[in-house]
């Protein structure tokens, strides 16, 4: 994929955030549970290959081959996932303290 499709994958994520809030708000869903789960999605969609640009970034200022840091990206994007599907799945977490 050119760099400039990839690119322009952070301006439409940040646009849609707040463009699917008025449906999420229709829906019922609690606007910091809604905050939460579009927050951790975007960064699990940026950092997870072979699309993330964030991951490459990272490489690249790290001057590790994106090859290399694979064995340990897995492990980050594993536990931001279950992170994930907890707060998804159980709205309580996000909104027990408000």
């Amino acid at each position: 994929m050119p760099l400039q499709r990839r690119e322009a994958r952070i301006p439409a994520i940040v646009l849609f955030g707040p463009l699917l809030f008025p449906v999420a708000h229709q829906l019922g869903i609690h606007e910091v549970h809604y905050a939460m789960v579009v927050v951790l999605a975007m960064g699990l969609g940026v950092f997870a290959p072979p699309f993330g640009l964030c991951y490459y970034a990272a490489c690249i200022i790290g001057e590790v081959s994106p090859e290399a840091g694979l064995r340990r990206i897995w492990i980050y994007l594993g536990m931001l996932l279950l992170g994930l599907i907890a707060i998804a799945f159980i709205p309580w977490i996000s909104t027990a303290f408000l």
